[in-house]
């Protein structure tokens, strides 16, 4: 199954570690130094040029990516819901 994060981008969701929502969680220093160590690295994909809403970590090939996009993880867990044909429109 197949994820659409925004823009052009669409990645496997069986690559998908976690979602995370930005606002509750860059709080955290641990958070932070993960998404600094990620971006100096290169392992960041920006999505969108919006203000972001989430970042999502995958793993893919043994490579980590971390995609930041405009999506709420709430928009992305139901779009993964109802592509897989649970058909949930909370």
């Amino acid at each position: 199954m197949y994820l659409h994060l925004g823009q052009d981008t669409v990645i496997n969701s069986e690559s998908i570690i976690a979602m995370f929502d930005i606002d509750a969680c860059t709080v955290s220093k641990k958070t932070r130094d993960f998404l600094t160590q990620a971006e100096k690295s290169g392992s960041v994909v920006n999505v969108s040029y919006e203000l972001p809403k989430s970042f999502v970590v995958c793993k893919s090939r043994g490579k980590t990516l971390v995609y930041i996009t405009q999506l709420s993880t709430k928009t992305l867990s139901n779009r993964q819901l109802n592509f897989n044909g649970n058909h949930n429109f909370t």
